[in-house]
């Protein structure tokens, strides 16, 4: 009898499925891609914020694997979201910060905004920014002392951020120049100074196509019209803009934070308009708000709003009419009816 060859299917990835990219390579894909922050934090900053980073992704895996396992659920540590999620909490802290921040930040955004919600996938807003919210909150002396890169120098300890300056409608110090802000040789969270690295890693995202370019385009888009066309008074337009776009947490934001797939829309003309509406947010918060950076409520404002915006631009099935849908919508009604 001659040997039958043996063929074997793989029906791991479903035809319409153009990559294997699964949730681990995703995640994978994305904290390879705050490698350049981190490196930049480093050198600016010391080593506390990977120290920090250390501690809070321990922190983070460690509350997602005894919560699943104290409800008895299948472990997910594995899948490597709860190191991202460490990993983004960890840059949206100062560099001054105490090492147990993020363990509180952590349980935060791991038990309470993810796993109580059902896990990966099912919470409503970004973990990372709704325990940055929290901690801003709850802990806001220590959230608003901002050390200086040490580049700076011994003479900018009491020298405010940027955003500060712009909050208060304050001249803007010779010393953040363009070209110094863009590489992060300023005060802030570690996480968030240095653009340069910033906007690598997502272009990174982008190319590898684990991010769309429409959320970020249109966020911080939206940021630099609106700041161009109001303006401030003691700025030049343009210079009010530039500023706006290099101060606080606008990169991180836009490439990291808004992108995160199960608090964004699905639908493409959806995302141009989630991000837009961060950028509005942000803007109205910057110029109005009592707080000087906008990003985190932005976002988690709009957050919320995802539901409403996929379900305003959803596309009906291939098919079948609006007068088919009405249609199947009376019929479960009156079904609904008759049981009662």
């Amino acid at each position: 009898m001659e040997k039958q060859e043996r063929i074997v299917l793989d029906v791991a990835y479903q035809p319409q499925v153009r990559t294997n990219m699964d949730t681990r390579r995703i995640m994978l894909n994305v904290m390879l891609a705050l490698l350049p922050t981190l490196i930049a934090a480093a050198y600016e900053f010391g080593f506390k914020p990977v120290l920090m980073v250390a501690v809070s992704m321990a922190s983070a895996v460690f509350y997602e694997w005894g919560y699943r396992r104290l409800t008895k659920k299948e472990p997910s540590i594995f899948d490597f979201s709860a190191c991202l999620t460490g990993m983004l909490v960890a840059i949206t802290l100062p560099t001054s910060a105490p090492w147990w921040l993020p363990l509180i930040g952590n349980f935060f955004a791991i038990v309470i905004v993810k796993q109580l919600y059902g896990g990966l996938g099912k919470n409503f807003v970004n973990p990372a920014l709704a325990s940055r919210a929290f901690l801003i909150a709850s802990y806001a002396g220590i959230m608003t002392n901002f050390a200086p890169a040490r580049a700076m120098g011994v003479d900018a300890l009491s020298m405010a951020t940027p955003m500060s300056y712009l909050y208060s409608g304050q001249p803007m110090p010779a010393y953040y120049s363009y070209s110094n802000m863009f590489f992060g040789i300023m005060p802030g969270c570690f996480g968030e100074a240095c653009k340069a690295a910033l906007l690598c890693g997502g272009l990174y995202l982008i190319i590898r196509k684990i991010i769309s370019w429409r959320i970020p385009v249109s966020f911080i888009g939206t940021v630099a019209v609106l700041t161009l066309i109001f303006g401030h008074e003691g700025y030049d337009r343009v210079s009010w803009m530039i500023y706006n776009l290099l101060s606080g947490g606008l990169f991180v934001a836009a490439f990291f934070m808004a992108t995160d797939y199960a608090t964004s829309p699905v639908t493409l003309p959806g995302q141009l308009l989630f991000g837009a509406g961060c950028g509005a947010i942000t803007v109205l918060i910057r110029y109005f708000g009592s707080y000087p950076e906008g990003v985190t409520y932005a976002i988690l404002i709009m957050n919320i709003c995802v539901w409403a915006i996929d379900k305003g631009f959803r596309r009906h099935q291939f098919g079948v009419s609006k007068e088919d849908i009405a249609a199947q919508k009376a019929a479960a009604k009156a079904a609904k009816e008759a049981a009662k």
